[in-house]
C-alpha cells in the first residue's frame, strides 16, 4: 500500500456543495451495486439533501472533514460526539459516522489517514471509545476497522430507502 501525498481539511457550510458531491458519489460508489437504483436515489436525495447537509455541518456536536489530493477531495470523515450521535453506544464515545473515499483513491493510506485522524480526534476530546456502524455485507471494511483495532459490539437497522439493512456497531477503546 502506498501513501499518497494528501491534505486534510476542515468542512463548512461554504463547501456543501463539494460535500454533496463527494457524499453521493462515494455512497453510490460502495453501495450501488448492492442496491436497487430507486432505494439508493432515495436515500441520496434524502440524506445528502441541501438542507440536511447544512443542518449537520452546523451541529456543534459534528465535525466533517475533506482529505484533498492534488486539490481534488478525494474523500471524508465526519464524526459526532454528544446529541450529535446516532446511536447511545457510551457517554464518553466518539462516533465515526461517515468515512469514505472515491474509489479512484482507495488503497493508497487514505482511509487509515482519516481514522487516524478520527482518533486524534477522540483523543483530544478525551474520549474514551470510537465508534462506527458498518455493513455486514462490506467485508473489506469490517478487515480494515478490525485490523485498527475495532471490535463488533452490537448491530442496528439501516434504511437505505425502503430497504432495511444491518450495519454492525465496531467500538474502539482508546488508551
Amino acid at each position: 500500500m502506498s501513501t499518497t501525498d494528501y491534505k486534510i481539511k476542515k468542512v463548512s457550510g461554504k463547501d456543501l456543495e463539494d460535500l454533496q458531491k463527494i457524499s453521493r458519489l462515494t455512497f453510490a460508489q460502495t453501495f450501488g451495486a448492492d442496491n436497487s437504483e430507486v432505494d439508493l436515489n432515495k436515500y441520496l436525495d434524502e440524506a445528502y439533501a441541501s438542507e440536511k447537509l447544512t443542518h449537520e455541518l452546523e451541529n456543534p456536536n459534528s465535525e466533517f472533514y475533506f482529505i484533498v489530493v492534488n486539490n481534488e477531495v478525494a474523500g471524508y470523515l465526519k464524526v459526532n460526539e454528544f446529541d450529535a450521535q446516532t446511536e447511545d453506544v457510551d457517554e464518553n464515545a466518539l462516533e465515526v459516522e461517515r468515512i469514505y473515499l472515491d474509489n479512484e483513491f482507495q488503497h493508497q493510506g487514505l482511509g487509515l489517514a482519516l481514522i487516524q485522524l478520527a482518533e486524534k480526534i477522540a483523543h483530544d476530546k478525551k474520549k474514551d471509545k470510537m465508534w462506527l456502524g458498518v455493513w455486514e455485507k462490506n467485508y473489506n471494511a469490517q478487515k480494515f476497522y478490525e485490523k485498527d483495532g475495532f471490535k463488533r459490539f452490537s448491530q442496528h437497522t439501516f434504511m437505505v430507502g425502503d430497504d432495511k439493512q444491518t450495519d454492525y456497531i465496531l467500538v474502539k477503546k482508546l488508551k
